[in-house]
């Protein structure tokens, strides 16, 4: 009797053991999901703010890009303008070289012989007198 009453005991510890081993392997898994489902919620944190940051930046570069490009125009612009101007200047000047180089060599002909040039300064004498 005293071998069964050990016997059913020992049995009875071992399913105690097994239930408690059972329990804490219960305890453990929740646990374990727990702390994976912290995890992944960490990782997801740390994604969306690397998202963020990536995103940030992106925008930040594409701002000084568009600063840049517009800086960069307008400099264009402003040296097209100057360019520009000068050559009409140094157009209008040697237009206006020509035009008196012309106006000389028409006056030279035209007053080459003391004909001409008295017949003009009575033109003038006329144009004179009259105003």
């Amino acid at each position: 009797m005293k071998a069964l009453k050990e016997r059913e005991q020992n049995i009875e510890e071992a399913l105690n053991t097994a239930r408690k081993a059972k329990e804490e392997m219960a305890a453990l898994k929740s646990d374990n999901e727990r702390l994976l489902n912290e995890a992944r919620a960490e990782r997801d944190k740390m994604l969306k703010e690397a998202r963020d940051t990536k995103d940030s930046i992106i925008a930040e570069a594409k701002g000084k890009a568009q600063a840049e490009a517009n800086k960069i125009m307008t400099s264009a612009r402003e040296a097209i303008n100057n360019e520009k101007m000068a050559a009409i200047t140094e157009l209008k000047n040697q237009v206006a070289k020509m035009s008196i180089e012309i106006a000389e060599k028409i006056l030279r002909q035209e007053l080459s012989n003391d004909e001409k040039q008295k017949s003009l300064m009575e033109n003038l004498i006329k144009d004179i007198s009259l105003n």
